[in-house]
């Protein structure tokens, strides 16, 4: 088994066309890949050599369906090797149609179910707390349909009453949400205290700026807008 993390943003594509067989959530891939390379590359403080360490960041893929960019971008970075891909969800391999973190290098979280993510993320957020464990952050990526689930709007009212500021949350929205939000996505965290900033989900350098805002005593929230869903 050979990995090698000496991948760049261009070679995502040849890595996600490796990942054949019945998947489908193929939009609900290609919608985070920018999301994901941005965090990979330039913000998360996570490596393979440091994926267990106590002061490593924590990324909680919640929109776990579809997760073929999510697996890109860990062969990029070298948590999982390349020659897992073609395999994707065949019967003995590690990389199923939902991650499993028991059997995938890197992944915090098994995930898929929608509405899980983020309170998860809460919970991991203040369990580095109780630690006094001050410098890791915790970033979750929701999709906006997860927005759908009440569990997330207990999970987005906790947090920003706990001042949860070591909290981050990345909604891909591409508008694939059932119940339109007032105002929104912003708004309903911005109403529970919450920094909220919408940028492109295309455009890393938006992406970076977002990411890497201040938000001193409040969690942050990031919507990046992609194309939609159904105008495909």
């Amino acid at each position: 088994m050979t990995i090698t993390a000496d991948h760049d943003y261009d070679d995502l594509p040849r890595l996600m066309s490796l990942m054949t067989g019945d998947e489908k959530h193929d939009f609900a891939a290609t919608s985070t890949l920018d999301v994901l390379w941005v965090l990979y590359d330039r913000v998360l403080d996570v490596t393979p050599e440091r994926a267990e360490a106590t002061d490593r960041d924590r990324f909680l893929l919640s929109k776990g369906h579809g997760p073929m960019a999510y697996y890109a971008v860990l062969a990029a970075k070298g948590f999982v090797p390349e020659e897992w891909l073609p395999g994707f969800g065949s019967y003995d391999s590690p990389l199923g149609h939902h991650p499993d973190r028991v059997l995938v290098p890197g992944a915090e979280i098994g995930s898929g179910s929608l509405g899980h993510g983020l309170p998860l993320a809460v919970g991991s957020a203040l369990g580095l707390r109780a630690q006094g464990l001050t410098d890791p952050a915790v970033w979750v990526l929701i999709g906006d349909a997860e927005l759908d689930e009440g569990s997330n709007h207990e999970a987005i009212a906790y947090a920003g009453a706990a001042g949860l500021d070591r909290l981050h949350t990345v909604v891909v929205d591409n508008a694939s949400a059932s119940h339109a939000l007032p105002g929104g996505i912003s708004a309903r965290f911005e109403a529970a205290n919450w920094s909220t900033t919408t940028v492109d989900g295309r455009d890393h350098a938006a992406l970076y700026e977002a990411f890497t805002a201040p938000h001193p005593g409040r969690p942050h929230a990031v919507v990046a807008r992609v194309e939609p869903k159904n105008a495909r």
